[in-house]
């Protein structure tokens, strides 16, 4: 999966403008755990949820991003479903937590017929 890294704010809103499904990763360089959770979320979102495109946000080189999403601790992880935000994780978040939580509203969103 292509994590694409966003670095304005004017980025992050033509995402949730025009993405049916986004994750937004907030993390920095000086979070080990958020470098092992990453990829692990990525592999998730590739995996069991094909339609939720994943972003990268920095928080120290793009402190305004987070500042806009009252995002203050890192990792962060927020999914908007149709330019709303649906799920907001924070610090200590369990792989299995996440896809619970992902599970029903991407099936009433994308609900195969």
């Amino acid at each position: 999966m292509i994590i694409n890294t966003i670095t304005t704010i004017e980025e992050f809103n033509k995402i949730i403008e025009t993405d049916d499904a986004a994750l937004f990763y907030f993390s920095h360089e000086q979070c080990n755990v958020c470098k092992v959770l990453k990829p692990k979320v990525a592999d998730l979102l590739e995996s069991d949820f094909p339609k939720i495109n994943m972003y990268f946000a920095d928080t120290v080189l793009s402190p305004e991003i987070a500042g806009q999403n009252s995002v203050f601790a890192v990792p962060t992880m927020l999914v908007f479903f149709g330019g709303r935000e649906y799920i907001r994780k924070s610090r200590n978040i369990g792989l299995h937590e996440l896809e619970d939580a992902l599970q029903r509203p991407y099936e009433l969103i994308f609900q195969q017929t």
